[in-house]
C-alpha cells in the first residue's frame, strides 16, 4: 500500500473513531448528567437510545443515496450535521439549564442521523477502493480505530467532564472540523462508483444479493449485531458496578473500562492482518469469538475480586476483536461496489440495533438477577456461534470478488 492510500486510510479511520465517541463517551458520565438535568436512569438512557435508533433508521436511506450520488457527498454533510447536533446540545445546556433535556434529546436525534451517514458509508468506500486481500487489513485498521475510540472515550469523557458535563457535547463539534477537512482533501472516490438507478431497481439489486448469499449474509449480520449487543450491555453494567460495588470513579473508572476495549482493538487489528494473509477462516473467527464471549459471560457472576474481574472481562475484548473484522470483510465483499453502500448501511443499522438494545436488555435481566443477565447473554452468544458455524458459507460471499463483482477502480488495482 503506497503512501497516498495510507493517508487516505488514516482519514477514513478517523471517522469511526469520532462516531464511537457519540455513545461511549457519555456512558461513564451518566451520573453527572442525571444530576445536572434532574432526570432518572431511564431518561438518561434515552440519550443513547435516540442516537442509535435514529441512526439505525436513517442508515439504509443514506446508503442508497451514497450508491446513487457518491460516498463523499454523503459523508461530509453528515459529519457537519453530527457536529451541529453536539453544538445544539451544548448551547441548550448553557442557556436552559435543567430545562435543556428535551432539546438535548432532539440534538441526539440530529447527531444520530449525522452518524448514519459517516462510519457505515466509510466502510463501503473502503470496500470500493481496496480489493479482497487488502480489504481485510484495511477494515481491520478501521475496526481498530473504532476500538481505539472505545478505549479513549471513557477516559476522554471523564477528562472533559472535569470542565463541565456539557463540554462533552461541544467536543463533538470541535472534533468534527478536522475530520471533515481530512475527508474533503484526502479521500478519492473511484470514478465508476456511481450508479443511476431508481429505488425499485436498487431494492431489486439488494434482494438479488440476498437471494445469492442470503443465509450466509444474514448470519454475518447476526454476528455483528450480537457482539455489540453483548459488548455494550456488559459495558453499561460495568460502568454501574465500578461505582456501586468497587467505588471506582472519575479518570480511574475510565481507565478501568478502557482495559477490555484495548484488548478488542488490538485483536481487531491482528485479526484483520491474519485474515488478509489467509483469505479464509472468517466464519471460524466469528464462531470462536462468540464462543469465547459466551464462556466469559458464564464466569463473570462468580467473580468478585476487581483485578480478576477485569482480567477475565478483557477476554471479552479478545472475542469481540475476532468477530468484527471478520464480519466487516464478509459484508463488504458480498456486493458489487454500486450496491455496496446499501449492504454496508444495512450492516450499520444492525450494529446500531445491537448497541441500542444491549444496555436496556441487560438492565432488565439484571432486575431478575445478575446470573440471569449473564447466563442469558451467554446463551445468545453460544447459540449464535453454533448457527453461524453451521450455516455461514464464506465462499459464497468472498466469491463476489472472483466473479468480478468487486471494485474495479483504479484505486483498487493499485492495492492488489
Amino acid at each position: 500500500m503506497d503512501n497516498k492510500y495510507k493517508k487516505m486510510l488514516a482519514a477514513f479511520a478517523s471517522v469511526p473513531f469520532l462516531m464511537v465517541l457519540g455513545n461511549s463517551m457519555l456512558i461513564p458520565e451518566f451520573p453527572k448528567i442525571k444530576s445536572a438535568l434532574n432526570i432518572n436512569q431511564f431518561q438518561v438512557g434515552l440519550l443513547i437510545t435516540l442516537f442509535s435508533a435514529s441512526a439505525g433508521i436513517a442508515i439504509p436511506f443514506l446508503g442508497y443515496l451514497s450508491d446513487r450520488i457518491g460516498r463523499k457527498k454523503i459523508v461530509i454533510p453528515s459529519l457537519i450535521l453530527y457536529g451541529f447536533g453536539g453544538l445544539i446540545a451544548g448551547l441548550a445546556a448553557i442557556f436552559l439549564g435543567e430545562k435543556a433535556y428535551k432539546v438535548i434529546l432532539v440534538s441526539r436525534v440530529i447527531q444520530g442521523i449525522g452518524g448514519a451517514g459517516t462510519a457505515p458509508i466509510i466502510m463501503a468506500l473502503v470496500g470500493d477502493i481496496f480489493t479482497s486481500n487488502q480489504r481485510s487489513e484495511a477494515l481491520g485498521i478501521i475496526e481498530s480505530a473504532n476500538g481505539l475510540g472505545k478505549i479513549l472515550s471513557p477516559i476522554l469523557g471523564a477528562a472533559i467532564a472535569l470542565i463541565s458535563w456539557y463540554a462533552l457535547f461541544f467536543s463533538y463539534a470541535f472534533l468534527a472540523i478536522p475530520i471533515t477537512a481530512a475527508i474533503w482533501f484526502l479521500a478519492e472516490e473511484p470514478e465508476d462508483n456511481i450508479k443511476q438507478q431508481s429505488i425499485n431497481e436498487y431494492l431489486g439489486n439488494i434482494k438479488e444479493i440476498f437471494k445469492k448469499r442470503g443465509v450466509s449474509l444474514l448470519f454475518s449480520l447476526l454476528g455483528g449485531m450480537v457482539v455489540l449487543f453483548l459488548l455494550f450491555g456488559v459495558l453499561s453494567y460495568l460502568s454501574d458496578i465500578l461505582e456501586t460495588r468497587y467505588n471506582v470513579k472519575g479518570l480511574i473508572k475510565g481507565l478501568v473500562i478502557a482495559i477490555p476495549i484495548s484488548f478488542m482493538s488490538t485483536t481487531s487489528y491482528f485479526t484483520g492482518v491474519y485474515l488478509k494473509n489467509k483469505g479464509k477462516y472468517f466464519k471460524h473467527a466469528l464462531a470462536l469469538g462468540l464462543t469465547i464471549n459466551a464462556i466469559i459471560l458464564t464466569l463473570l457472576p462468580f467473580i468478585r475480586n476487581l483485578y480478576l474481574y477485569i482480567s477475565i472481562l478483557s477476554l471479552l475484548g479478545v472475542g469481540s476483536g475476532l468477530i468484527l473484522p471478520s464480519v466487516n470483510t464478509l459484508v463488504t465483499s458480498s456486493a458489487p461496489s454500486e450496491e455496496r453502500g446499501g449492504i454496508t448501511s444495512l450492516y450499520g443499522s444492525v450494529r446500531f440495533i445491537g448497541v441500542a438494545f444491549g444496555p436496556p436488555t441487560f438492565s432488565l435481566l439484571n432486575r431478575i438477577s445478575e446470573r440471569v443477565m449473564f447466563f442469558g447473554g451467554a446463551g445468545i452468544g453460544i447459540i449464535s456461534a453454533g448457527l453461524i458455524f453451521t450455516f455461514l458459507d464464506e465462499k459464497k460471499i468472498i466469491s463476489a470478488e472472483d466473479n468480478g463483482q468487486g471494485s474495479n477502480s483504479e484505486g483498487s488495482k493499485s492495492t492488489r
